[in-house]
C-alpha cells in the first residue's frame, strides 16, 4: 500500500511505501490525516492505522526551477488521452511544429493525438491542415506533477490532489 506524503502547506511531495509513512509518523516528523482503519498495521508494542495520506510538520522548500522532464507519458497524461485536434481517443503524439522544420521535443509543441489525425497531418502544421488545436499546449504547473506515482491516485488522496487536476 501506497502513501501519499504532504508538504505542510498541503502540497503533494512524494508518494511512499506505508512503512516509510510509519517510521516519518513515530518519529514525529509527519501526522496522519487520512487513514485505512480496516486494515490496521500490527507491531509487538501494537497496531496502528495505515496510513494512506500524512502531512510533513516542518515544511519542506521545493526548489522553483525545477522543470519537468518531457516525456510521451507525460503529454498524454496533461492532454488526458484526448487528441488535441479532434478530441478522440490519443495514443500517440504529435509534434505541432513537425521536427523536420525546426519542431523541438517541449511541452508547447507536443500534443496527444489519435492515430487517424497523426497519419493525416503527416509533415504539416495545423494551419496547413485548416485544423485548431482545442487547447494549446503548455507545461504542466502544478507540484502534482513532480511526484512520481500520483498518476495511479487512490481515493483517499483525491481531496489532497484536487487543486492539481
Amino acid at each position: 500500500m501506497r502513501t501519499l506524503v504532504l508538504n505542510a502547506g498541503y502540497e503533494p511531495l512524494a508518494v511512499v511505501s506505508f512503512k516509510r509513512a510509519i517510521v516519518l509518523v513515530l518519529n514525529q516528523k509527519a501526522t496522519i490525516i487520512a487513514a485505512d482503519s480496516e486494515n490496521p498495521v500490527y507491531g509487538t508494542n501494537g497496531s496502528w492505522d495505515r496510513p494512506s495520506v500524512i502531512i510533513l510538520r516542518n515544511y519542506v522548500r521545493i526548489p522553483s526551477t525545477r522543470r519537468l522532464p518531457v516525456s510521451r507519458r507525460g503529454v498524454l497524461r496533461r492532454d488526458a488521452n484526448r487528441c488535441g485536434y479532434c478530441g478522440g481517443s490519443a495514443t500517440t503524439i504529435d509534434h505541432v511544429l513537425p521536427r523536420s522544420r525546426g519542431g523541438e521535443d517541449t511541452w508547447e509543441n507536443l500534443v496527444a493525438c489519435c492515430l487517424r489525425c497523426n497519419n493525416l497531418k503527416g509533415n504539416r502544421t495545423p494551419a496547413e491542415m485548416n485544423w485548431r488545436l482545442l487547447t494549446k499546449p503548455r507545461p504542466p504547473h502544478t507540484s502534482a506533477w513532480l511526484v512520481r506515482g500520483i498518476e495511479r491516485a487512490l481515493p483517499d488522496w483525491e481531496e489532497y490532489l484536487a487543486p492539481a487536476a
